[in-house]
């Protein structure tokens, strides 16, 4: 065992000296691969924001069940055990509020402002109703199960009219799904350009090394430990790529935090997009420094042979 940490201790000396002796071209590898590594970190970064915000809004949808005029008050508050026998029969967890048409207008009175208006009506115009608030809701799939209960529900007898807003969560699942195909297809075409540029640069370093190379093949050294420094090389460039384009999302979310402030004072909120946590940081480095090593390992296995 303490053979193959001083094997691999050699090789991640050998790597960084590699870097070492061409300063300009590591420094000038590392900010190509960073700014490619930016945009799909800016969009992991984007989607870790917004989804929490996403989540809530989807658990505070509501169903508006309104009960036919003149229905006597027994039955319409009898109507709360068939509503939520519909809702268990399909596994959904519900919170029933029942309204009566006495406190709806006296909410309509206080919320519109049009007291003086409402109180020429004379007859209270506003039947019983049921606020219906609904769990699990955050997806396209329960979206489509809600509807089939709002069909269920305006079956009740002395249900006049069933109301959901459903289409803008749908569009939102569909909205957030989509952008999250998007990064998947964007952070794939970015690593393949990571691991084509890893490639080129260890090519270069196998070539500036090829006297070493053939002086560690005669005394016997294997391809293994010839190639290994090459591979850390690719690790090493993807990791610090990756914690300078790590750093530099980080710091653009200052001054866009600076805009978002003003926007989000109009819709009283204090919304701010805030830096990824510990763990997806590392697990972004972790894949930074694997398509190093992926373009290291390629590029050695094409233009490291062992010389005739």
């Amino acid at each position: 065992m303490s053979g193959w940490f001083r094997r691999q201790g050699y090789a991640l000396r050998a790597a960084w000296g590699h870097l070492r002796a061409t300063p300009g071209n590591f420094l000038l590898n590392m900010l190509v691969l960073s700014m490619t590594l930016a945009l799909p970190f800016a969009g992991a970064t984007l989607l870790a924001n917004v989804r929490p915000i996403t989540e809530q809004l989807a658990v505070e949808t509501e169903i508006s069940l309104f009960v036919k005029m003149n229905t006597p008050r027994e039955q319409s508050e009898a109507m709360a055990g068939s509503i939520r026998k519909v809702f268990q029969e399909r596994g959904q967890q519900v919170k029933i509020i029942f309204t009566p048409s006495e406190k709806a207008l006296e909410q309509l009175k206080e919320r519109s402002g049009l007291a003086d208006i409402v109180g020429t009506l004379g007859a209270n115009p506003l039947p019983d109703g049921y606020l219906i608030r609904l769990e699990q809701y955050s997806s396209t799939q329960a979206a489509a199960q809600i509807e089939t209960i709002v069909a269920e529900l305006e079956k009740l007898p002395n249900a006049d009219k069933v109301q959901l807003d459903s289409a803008w969560i749908k569009r939102l699942a569909a909205l957030m799904q989509v952008l999250r195909l998007a990064l998947l297809f964007v952070a794939g075409t970015l690593g393949v350009v990571v691991v084509a540029v890893v490639f080129n640069t260890i090519r270069l370093q196998v070539m500036s090394h090829l006297d070493e190379i053939r002086l560690l093949q005669l005394v016997g050294a294997t391809d293994a430990f010839i190639r290994r420094p090459f591979h850390y090389t690719g690790a090493l460039l993807g990791f610090c790529a990756g914690c300078v384009a790590l750093t530099t999302v980080a710091l653009a979310l200052l001054p866009l935090n600076a805009a978002i402030a003003d926007l989000a004072r109009l819709y009283s909120s204090d919304f701010q997009l805030v830096p990824l946590d510990v763990l997806a940081s590392a697990l972004l480095l972790f894949v930074s420094a694997l398509l190093g090593w992926i373009g290291a390992t390629l590029s050695v296995r094409r233009h490291l042979s062992r010389p005739q």
